[in-house]
């Protein structure tokens, strides 16, 4: 009998597009192939298997428990795969080739496209695939192999990444103006420890600073709303939903005042991280090197 890998290998991409589309006739357009011919390869997958991985509903498809694990596990290997490819292509053009850069969205405004700007300047043929999430979902995507590496906060801790801390950003009481804070330049935290709070939504890595922040400030915070951006939540500041502990803003927001906080120490780590014995594509290790040289980390600190 054949192996596993040479049985399947020729419809792995194709089970990928399906499960990402989750609809047969969507995913034969994107492969530039008949529906029917889909149909019956992932027909012959699942006896190949024998595992039903797709629940058929008309015209669209779910996938089944046993699909879903399947399909993490082909996005790995395609993951592995493109990798390869690129640093084939990268050791035959050391100056092409792609980066795929996650980061916080915070970063996206300023800090991030001027980083790219300035490393292009000296790697003009560098592409860039960029994704804006929070930090454990980038950790997830790397290990997925969605990403080389990311810019987060706050630096994870696990033994399959590596890290380095790039710096600190200071994060400040954001009050609507009228507060009867709002005509301070500093307070202390647990002044707003009556007052309703606005925070990302849990999992992000400012959500779980601001609860540990307001602990050492002697209170928790009563969390009023909850959002997925900080701007999201500037807006919910200025309409008079409550305070939020926030960097600061690229540009300021009307109706909203930034008090820097005196105690406890606001202040969050940014790094960056990448996974631990993967190797690395020319144009991966050249903007690793980038970052964490003068330049790229002059970037990153001159915007926390």
């Amino acid at each position: 009998m054949d192996s596993w890998a040479s049985l399947l290998t020729p419809r792995l991409a194709q089970f990928a597009a399906v499960a990402r589309r989750e609809h047969v006739t969507q995913a034969a357009q994107d492969l530039g192939v008949p529906q029917p011919t889909l149909s019956r390869a992932m027909a012959r997958l699942e006896a190949d298997l024998g595992v039903t991985l797709l629940a058929r509903h008309g015209r669209t498809v779910s996938l089944t428990p046993a699909g879903r694990a399947f399909a993490r596990s082909v996005e790995r290997a395609l993951g592995d795969v493109e990798r390869a490819a690129e640093a084939v292509r990268a050791d035959a053009d050391p100056a092409a080739g792609k980066v795929a850069f996650g980061f916080l969205h915070t970063m996206g405004p300023e800090t991030v496209p001027e980083l790219i700007r300035e490393f292009r300047t000296d790697h003009p043929r560098v592409r860039f695939a960029l994704v804006q999430s929070y930090g454990e979902d980038m950790i997830e995507r790397m290990r997925q192999g969605e990403l080389d590496l990311c810019l987060t906060s706050p630096i994870p801790d696990a033994p399959d990444l590596v890290t380095r801390r790039l710096g600190e950003q200071r994060l400040f009481l954001a009050v609507p103006d009228g507060h009867r804070l709002a005509g301070r330049r500093r307070v202390r935290l647990d002044e707003a420890a009556d007052d309703a709070f606005v925070t990302l939504e849990p999992g992000y890595g400012l959500r779980r600073l601001t609860a540990e922040l307001c602990e050492e400030a002697g209170f928790r915070p009563r969390i009023a709303f909850e959002g997925q951006e900080p701007e999201t939540l500037r807006g919910l500041v200025a309409a008079g939903f409550g305070v939020a502990l926030l960097p600061p803003p690229t540009v300021p927001r009307p109706g909203v005042t930034d008090l820097a906080v005196s105690a406890p120490r606001a202040v969050r780590e940014i790094g960056v991280a990448w996974l631990a014995g993967h190797p690395d594509s020319r144009p991966v290790a050249d903007f690793k090197r980038f970052l964490l040289g003068g330049r790229g980390r002059a970037r990153v600190v001159a915007r926390v």
